[in-house]
């Protein structure tokens, strides 16, 4: 990628993860009737979980701006409400693991570390893009940051997540795979042969299936006969848990917990974070299947705004405080979508390069 991108993004270094509080519980808020282990966090993890999921939010927000003026083409999935999932799974990784996932990926790449700039510039199609302005919005990636796409085809990067994970066991690396996939791929025949694999050679990877509700404008309800997601690995062994993915900590807690098993050499492990996207499935859906009073309630229970009133709760932020992170993230973004902008398309030659016959 080319040089003089921005800096900043959602989050930098991956720390040594603490372990999760067995005591600390709370409604999960997810409709579930369930109870959610929240993980133990200090006020200045619980500042910086807030400024990682408020920087997806406004990237976000300004990518669905920049594909409205037509400077983003083909699709475009924005991950605006489903933040804590992936800001929480991150906080339980080390320096070694690696993520994969589907094609709603811009909130990953800017959890991975991945540059803000170089991400608006490959989602404009510029030369400065992680993927050389050719990829787009689905096709980025990062062996620096441990980040393997961005995968367009439902389902296709759960046997690649299987992959990786046996590269992390063949190199004897102590990694951890973290394959995300969407419970509308969960029916894929593909994610099947994977967890049968992955329990069979018991190798390091969480399968995390951010349930949002909806696969593309259907219902998990009415395409799936169960959607106890997380007991799809029950036939083959592999261990399955229910997460509120619309709090950090509780995704956090649950993660630390994956994550130790399969580091440990125990094999595979599924989460299932209840979450829910506010946009449709991607900038072409006007998501009329669903009515403007589902969405305003569940943005009630917003993740970043839990996050804002739990930290005023606890002092750790004021109002004015509040209102320089804002800022200092407007500017990221702002300086991210300038530098996207600003920068040229790829050579025409480009064309004939990194293709594979």
């Amino acid at each position: 990628m080319a040089k003089s991108a921005p800096k900043a993004g959602a989050a930098a270094k991956r720390p040594e993860p603490e372990k999760p509080s067995d005591s600390e519980k709370r409604s999960s808020g997810n409709g579930a009737n369930e109870a959610s282990v929240r993980a133990k966090a200090s006020k200045d993890e619980l500042v910086a979980y807030y400024r990682q999921m408020l920087t997806i939010r406004r990237f976000e927000e300004r990518a669905g701006q920049l594909y409205g003026m037509g400077l983003i083409g083909g699709f475009c999935h924005l991950y605006i409400g489903q933040e804590a999932v992936v800001i929480g799974m991150q906080a339980a990784l080390r320096a070694k693991d690696s993520v994969i996932t589907a094609y709603r990926d811009h909130g990953h790449m800017l959890a991975c570390g991945m540059d803000p700039g170089g991400v608006m510039a490959e989602l404009t199609g510029r030369r400065a893009g992680y993927s050389k302005g050719k990829g787009g919005s689905m096709h980025m990636f990062s062996v620096e940051k441990g980040f393997y796409g961005g995968h367009g085809i439902v389902g296709a990067q759960v046997p690649l997540g299987t992959g990786i994970a046996f590269a992390h066991k063949y190199k004897e690396d102590a990694g951890v795979c973290l394959t995300y996939l969407g419970e509308g791929a969960v029916n894929q025949g593909q994610v099947y042969e994977s967890f049968n694999m992955a329990e069979l050679w018991r190798l390091p990877v969480v399968y995390v299936i951010e349930n949002n509700q909806y696969g593309m404008g259907t219902s998990a309800k009415r395409a799936s006969a169960s959607t106890d997601f997380y007991k799809r690995g029950s036939a083959y062994g592999i261990p399955g848990e229910r997460v509120d993915g619309m709090d950090v900590l509780a995704v956090k807690a649950a993660g630390l917990k994956a994550v130790e098993h399969a580091r440990s050499g125990k094999g595979p492990y599924i989460l299932e974070a209840l979450t829910y996207r506010y946009r449709g499935h991607s900038m072409s859906d006007p998501a009329k299947y669903r009515t403007k009073e589902e969405v305003e309630e569940v943005k009630k229970r917003d993740p970043i705004d839990r996050l804002r009133e739990e930290l005023m709760t606890k002092g750790a932020l004021d109002e004015a405080g509040f209102k320089v992170i804002d800022r200092e993230v407007r500017d990221i973004v702002t300086r991210a979508a300038e530098f996207a902008q600003q920068n040229p398309e790829p050579d025409p030659a480009e064309l004939y390069t990194d293709v594979l016959a």
